[in-house]
Parts: C-alpha cells; structure tokens; sequence
C-alpha cells in the first residue's frame, strides 16, 4: 500500500518548491516568538527552586521553538485570509506557548520512559534529578499549561487542545503494544504517530484557525494541514534514527530499535527480509537483535521508502494550505514542508 518504485513525480515535485522564491518560516515567525521562553517561564512561576531549575533546564531558550512557529504562521495566514488582518491575536500567540509547553511535557515523561539519557544534546532531567521528580515536572509543566489554556477562556479551544493531551497518552499506549499482522502493523505505527506526534500541531493550528476565522473549512485546512506536517516530521525523525549521528541529532542513534520499537524504516525493510517478523514480535530483545536489525534497515530500501513516505504527507499539506488566500505567511508554511524533508537533526 505504501510502496512506490517510481521517484520522479517527487524529485520534480521537490524541485519545484526549491525553485521558487518562499520566505523563511522562522525569520517570518521571529517577531511574533519574541520573548517566547521568558513567556512560558512566566506561567512557570514557582516558588520551590528545585523545580524551577528543572523548569529553565529545558526552558532555555536554545530550542528551535518549531511547533510554535508553525502555529504564529498559520495564524497570521487565517488572520489575512478571513479579513486580511496582518496581526496575531494575544489568545492565538497563547496557543503557540501553550503548545511549547505540552511538548516539552511530553518530552520529560517520555524520557522518563524510555530511560533516555540525552535529549537536544545535554543530559535529561531524569538522568540528573532522579525519576520521580523529572515525572513531577513534567506533571507541573502540563498543569501550568492547562491553566493557560483555562485563561483564553474560549470552550471550543479548550476541548480542541485537551484532546492533545488525551491523544498523547493514547499513543504513548500505542507505542506499547504491537501488532502480528503486517498491514495492521503499520497502520498501527502510523497511528501512533499521528497521536505522539501530529495531533498536537494539528489541534494547534486548527485552535488559531478557530481563534481567526469563523469558517469551519479554514479550520479543517489549518488541522489537515497540521496533521500532514506532524506525521512527516515523525518518519523523517524515524529515518534520522537510521542515518544521523549521535551528536549532530543530540541523542542517541538507534535508539527506537533499543526500546523495542519497529518504526517505518523496520517495517519497510521486513517486506525484504521476512527473518526481521521474529525480531518485531520479541522487541529486539535478544542479543544482537538490535544490530542485526539496523544492518537489514541499512542494506534495504526501508530508508528511502519511509523518505518517500514522509513526501507524500508533505505533499499533501501543501495541497491544504494553498487553499488558503496567498500571503508570505502561506508561502513559509508551503516552504516548511520542504524543511521538514530536508532536515539533518
């Protein structure tokens, strides 16, 4: 189903976008972001200093801030397609750190779980406060977020970014089981990553679009657009697992086949070597299993198949967002798509 042998219709594809002139999302999103993390650690306002440290730890303003860049972008580009407002909305930029928060939330309990040792190239929070306090923070970070969110004082919005919170523990469940059968199994994989990984930029732009514009298409555009994005960015991270090095990706390579997990570039390279289906279904528990599986990722096309994959969703958000009224803020986003493909960590 997700197979395809022929590359042309997207290196031409790709060149297209490379040809034409777009605006950089984050030089187009930098005004809005302005002062972002000091925002963030301004709803993080705590008078136990301990957990604050944790809080700046992760705070520290050195992330790429990704997720609330699309979400200023799609913001402005629903603010200009319903009335050509050129500004951001106060309650809009909230969604933006809003959606930071419960990330980096989402980061802390996932490393707890996954014993990580490193995350964006410095140790984690659970490797240097013990476990129980990094699932604290995580815990305090999550609620300040939700008080956040209670402040916008809008119930639609509430219930759109709340189903992110519910979607992340579902998938976090979902990366826990797996499946025999080899279709179910990668629609399971793709479902998972849609709940870890795409729901919370897709319910965060659909809540901008909510917040900018009363028609309900927009809003659909701004969450299919999300959605596509999200599910590109995951695999591209998937494939990064196989090809990048430990320290230009900032943790840990190989580290999905070492908790267990059959991602896209496993399930792709099972259809050319069957012998990996044990492998899957023990979690790569047994010894060389992680090594042995790597190397048939490696000498298959699994890599490339997943590439493909995640071209394919990125195609697809482009197609949505265009159907908005052109702005430079369309044009970053249509831009994005290419940077999500084209990135190395």
């Amino acid at each position: 189903r997700f197979h395809h042998t022929s590359t042309s219709h997207w290196c031409s594809c790709s060149k297209t976008i490379s040809d034409e002139k777009y605006q950089d999302p984050f030089q187009l999103g930098r005004k809005d972001l302005k002062n972002l993390y000091e925002d963030i650690k301004k709803e993080l306002l705590v008078s136990a200093a301990e957990l604050k440290e944790m809080c700046d730890y992760y705070f520290d303003g050195k992330g790429k801030a990704f997720r609330p860049m699309i979400v200023v972008l799609m913001a402005r580009a629903c603010n200009i397609h319903h009335n050509n407002s050129k500004e951001v909305q106060a309650s809009q930029r909230s969604v933006a750190i809003i959606a930071e928060m419960i990330h980096t939330a989402s980061l802390v309990h996932d490393d707890v779980i996954d014993d990580a040792n490193s995350r964006r190239g410095k140790r984690t929070l659970n490797q240097i406060w013990g476990e129980r306090k990094a699932v604290l923070a995580g815990d305090f970070i999550l609620s300040a977020a939700s008080v956040a969110l209670a402040r916008i004082g809008n119930t639609t919005i509430i219930s759109v970014l709340t189903q992110v919170i519910e979607d992340l523990v579902r998938g976090e469940f979902l990366q826990l089981g797996s499946k025999e059968n080899e279709n179910e199994r990668f629609a399971h994989y793709l479902e998972k990553t849609f709940k870890k990984t795409a729901s919370l930029i897709a319910n965060s732009c659909k809540a901008v679009s909510i917040l900018g514009c009363p028609d309900p298409k927009v809003h659909e555009i701004a969450y299919q657009y999300g959605k596509n994005v999200g599910i590109a960015f995951q695999l591209i991270d998937d494939v990064l697992d196989f090809t990048s090095c430990a320290d230009h990706l900032g943790k840990p390579t190989a580290a999905d086949l070492k908790l267990g997990l059959a991602t896209g570039p496993v399930l792709f390279a099972c259809r050319q070597f069957p012998e990996m289906n044990a492998m899957i279904m023990r979690r790569f528990s047994k010894p060389g299993d992680v090594e042995r599986a790597r190397k048939y990722v490696l000498q298959s096309d699994g890599v490339q198949q997943t590439t493909y994959l995640a071209q394919r969703y990125c195609h697809a958000a482009t197609r949505e967002i265009r159907k908005l009224r052109p702005s430079p803020e369309r044009e970053a986003l249509v831009h994005l798509t290419e940077m999500v493909l084209m990135r190395d960590k």
